[in-house]
């Protein structure tokens, strides 16, 4: 079983999405969270359909080529690592920030102290505003097949997701190659749909200018 919430802000915009066209659509996916939550679990279960239980303190930034409802996709997916001992502010880099298009962050639900070391990044990130304003993050809590070990409940990553206007999925890694499917789906269609979004506005602002210019010109007139 998964369990997933959506942003509100992004619920309004799957027409714009241009997902029926052509052309290749990259992207890049940061993946944030503290040590031993599974993040390179699961990008390569992502990656591969393999599930990996033991790495070694490694960041890697991935490629992946895919296609998804007849289009190409091309994935990068950085894997970061979590500084030992360092402060909050020195946990995400503004290059990382500056790159992502979108972010996963992700924690144990066996482990409290990963929980709080996401809602501290969800806080720097939205406080630093390195990151665009309409790129899409999502809250993952890994490892829900060890339920008998469960330190964070759905109900509470599920709320802060909401408050913070995040997506939100709970999953097994271990288990499951579907749910992390559907995570990095999300991300995607997230990712598209701001960018629509996007395109919109800077649409609608070249119009009011156009009409702005013309206006102004037979005034002075």
């Amino acid at each position: 079983m998964v369990v997933q919430v959506k942003p509100n802000s992004h619920h309004c915009s799957k027409a714009m999405d241009g997902s029926q066209h052509g052309g290749k659509v990259e992207a890049n996916i940061l993946l944030l969270g503290a040590e031993n939550v599974g993040k390179s679990a699961l990008t390569v279960r992502f990656l591969t359909r393999r599930f990996i239980g033991e790495y070694g303190d490694i960041e890697s930034i991935y490629n992946h080529n895919d296609k998804i409802d007849g289009r190409e996709i091309s994935l990068n997916i950085w894997d970061s690592l979590y500084p030992q001992s360092c402060e909050t502010t020195e946990s995400i880099s503004d290059k990382q920030l500056h790159w992502a298009d979108g972010v996963i962050l992700v924690y144990s639900i066996c482990d409290r102290s990963s929980f709080d070391v996401v809602r501290q990044q969800v806080q720097l990130i939205r406080r630093t505003r390195k990151l665009s304003a309409s790129a899409p993050i999502i809250i993952v809590g890994n490892k829900r097949d060890l339920q008998h070990q469960r330190a964070v409940s759905s109900e509470e990553g599920r709320l802060f997701a909401l408050s913070a206007d995040c997506g939100f999925f709970e999953i097994s890694a271990a288990e499951t190659y579907h749910g992390v499917l559907l995570v990095f789906h999300e991300i995607l269609d997230l990712i598209k749909e701001s960018r629509a979004l996007k395109k919109g506005v800077a649409g609608i602002k070249g119009i009011v200018r156009s009409v702005s210019a013309v206006f102004g010109k037979k005034r002075s007139e």
